[in-house]
């Protein structure tokens, strides 16, 4: 008896843990199951803190380690020194011993639960809720589904985590014999198999996101479900778990195979027919790209104005498929950290030490949708050097009639939207007010956005390179009054991804590409203000070649998902999937001389940006995978993972 009441006290504590929109903390103390699904508001407790447990590990930036664990981002000691995950992974010191961004269990720990405890948590709400006698069948069957399709995004981020993982199609009973509690991991498409099909159980009972009430809009959906299941399907086809020799000596404790060796090809057309699926029913359900602003003085701002509303929500966007709360976001590490005698602008309480890498500085696109160094109507070779803009659309985007780096110079809209740049405009605050809260970005030492030090510390916040993020930050909010802990939603899926992902498998798929890999690619670059993939290309590269054939393909379009879902926690998945990630997050990352007091200082007497952080690592094929926590290797005796 007692290590069933044990057991069940493991599974409903994280009940009691604080919350937002989704916590709701229960009123009496710790029930039996039988009690809990009596009635529907204790079943609701219970499959509520499912989900914000799950909500948490995705949208706290400190647990989600995908957010600041590749090169997107640069930052200083001060703020590496923080704690956060991602950063001790991007610098090569991953460990076993405690794993950083550890997801798969942690019983007796008091850092919040993770996915093996919220698993059982889910089966006891599956097995329990037609147990719920004031709810009518329909209702049970909606919310069992929407636990199934949460169970389904749980295997999903352990597979890209782990690999193969442990499956748990039912909680095992108290009575069993301790030996059949060591369950083993399996093969990786079992694992995607059963993942699929927990999706497809799910989608057949789910609402469409625009027939949910207001607050159900944080679960599932059929569209969100269909979604997740055409995502799953993509990593299934990508080459880290489709034909990887990374894992030919990756076997079980029977010396069964965890991985296929030999690559299917047809998984990326499964892939692409759920894409199209999933585009299909999140269209149906009144979703559509955030687009059509008419307001401004130039069709670049017009642009940037639907990109920065891109991505931000409060289960209000069209674009979200899926959103969560967050209460752990970074506005107080992207937002500047002004002057303090600036009053109408200071906020003592941001940092503004989070920046976009130099290489994603340099990885938007020119104003003509293309690669700045296959653009043959802008001067690469020039971009270290001062040039000048005077066209008056740039008027408000950049300094006007006054030296500015080239490399700032007739950029796409999505730069400009996402990137503060020296001598650029950052609009910080509402418009049209006595005030002018369009501010230039001034980045020299002394200026309104530069140093106020002589050294780069490790003791105090300080921008390291020069640039600044952006994205996620509203633009019509005043840096003073700006809340950095503001408790907003962040996008698990948006549309722009299911067209994205529609470009990549059937581009895969395909001997050549043709319309279903265009058409779908060019709905996110109309969005974005740039030309039509081919126009772009044909028209105005020195490469035109590039589109007719898959590989030109997959390069456009592996770049197209790096820029659009820049600092979304996508490419830390991507390059891992994609297998590239020993070829990128091994390199130095670079920026300019913050010290500089003058033009020519700060660009380093314009003879190339300078190494501001240097600890850069990535071992394959070890750090394709997580460790599993060695003591929880010890103690269950699991297959750790390779290198590990």
């Amino acid at each position: 008896m007692m290590k069933r009441i044990y057991l069940f006290f493991l599974s409903v504590s994280f009940l009691i843990t604080g919350c937002d929109y989704l916590d709701m903390v229960p009123e009496d103390d710790i029930k039996t199951v039988e009690t809990v699904f009596e009635q529907r508001k204790d079943a609701e407790k219970w499959l509520l803190g499912t989900y914000t447990a799950t909500k948490d590990l995705a949208t706290n930036v400190a647990k989600n380690v995908a957010y600041f664990g590749t090169d997107e981002v640069t930052t200083g000691e001060y703020i590496r020194n923080r704690g956060y995950g991602g950063f001790k992974i991007s610098e090569g010191l991953q460990m076993s011993q405690e794993p950083y961004g550890n997801v798969w269990d942690n019983v007796g720990s008091s850092s919040g639960l993770l996915y093996y405890q919220i698993l059982r948590n889910i089966n006891i709400f599956i097995e329990n809720i037609d147990a719920v006698y004031n709810m009518t069948d329909v209702e049970k069957r909606q919310w069992k589904a929407e636990a199934k399709a949460l169970k389904a995004y749980v295997y999903f981020d352990l597979v890209r985590h782990y690999g193969p993982i442990v499956l748990v199609p039912k909680n095992l009973s108290v009575d069993i014999d301790m030996s059949e509690l060591r369950q083993q991991r399996v093969h990786v498409d079992t694992c995607f198999n059963a993942l699929v099909r927990l999706c497809d159980e799910a989608a057949k009972d789910l609402l469409l996101g625009n027939q949910k009430p207001f607050d159900r809009k944080p679960f599932f959906s059929k569209e969100a479900t269909l979604a997740l299941k055409a995502r799953a399907l993509l990593y299934a086809a990508s080459p880290l778990f489709n034909g990887n020799e990374f894992y030919s000596d990756f076997l079980d404790k029977e010396g069964k195979p965890l991985f296929s060796t030999s690559y299917d090809h047809e998984k990326w057309h499964l892939a692409a027919l759920a894409a199209d699926e999933a585009v299909r029913v999140a269209v149906e359900a009144g979703h559509a790209l955030c687009s059509g602003t008419i307001s401004n003085h130039s069709e670049v701002l017009n642009h940037m104005e639907d990109i920065e509303k891109s991505v931000i929500s409060d289960f209000d966007n069209q674009e979200f498929i899926l959103e969560w709360k967050s209460v752990a976001g970074f506005s107080e590490l992207l937002l500047p950290r002004l002057r303090p005698e600036d009053t109408e602008h200071f906020n003592s309480a941001v940092l503004g030490s989070l920046s976009p890498s130099l290489k994603m500085v340099e990885m938007y696109y020119t104003d003509k949708g293309l690669p700045i160094d296959m653009d043959k109507t802008w001067n690469y070779s020039s971009r270290y050097y001062m040039g000048m803009e005077s066209d008056p659309d740039y008027t408000d985007i950049v300094l006007t009639n006054a030296d500015v780096l080239q490399l700032h110079l007739r950029r796409e809209p999505r730069f400009y939207a996402c990137i503060a740049a020296d001598r650029t405009k950052w609009q910080r605050g509402p418009k049209g007010q006595e005030i002018n809260y369009n501010l230039t970005v001034e980045a020299y030492k002394g200026e309104s956005f530069g140093s106020q030090y002589d050294i780069v510390s490790s003791t105090v916040a300080q921008n390291i390179n020069g640039y600044w993020w952006k994205k996620f930050l509203e633009s019509e909010l005043t840096t003073k009054e700006y809340v950095v802990s503001a408790n907003r939603t962040l996008p698990i899926i948006r549309l722009a991804e299911l067209y994205l992902m529609q470009a990549e498998a059937w581009n895969e798929y395909l001997e050549k590409p043709d319309a279903r890999v265009y058409s779908p690619l060019n709905k996110v670059r109309e969005r974005a203000g740039i030309p039509d993939v081919v126009t772009a290309w044909k028209s105005y590269s020195n490469n035109p070649e590039k589109v007719d054939n898959r590989d030109g393909m997959r390069d456009i379009i592996q770049r197209e998902i790096n820029l659009e879902f820049a600092l979304e926690g996508h490419r830390f998945w991507n390059l891992r999937r994609w297998k590239t990630a020993h070829i990128e997050l091994n390199e130095k990352q670079y920026g300019w001389n913050v010290l500089g007091e003058n033009a020519q200082a700060f660009y380093n007497d314009y003879n190339g940006p300078v190494i501001v952080w240097s600890k850069c690592k990535f071992t394959a094929p070890r750090d394709y995978l997580f460790p599993i926590k060695a003591e929880e290797v010890l103690m269950s005796s699991l297959v750790q993972n390779p290198g590990w």
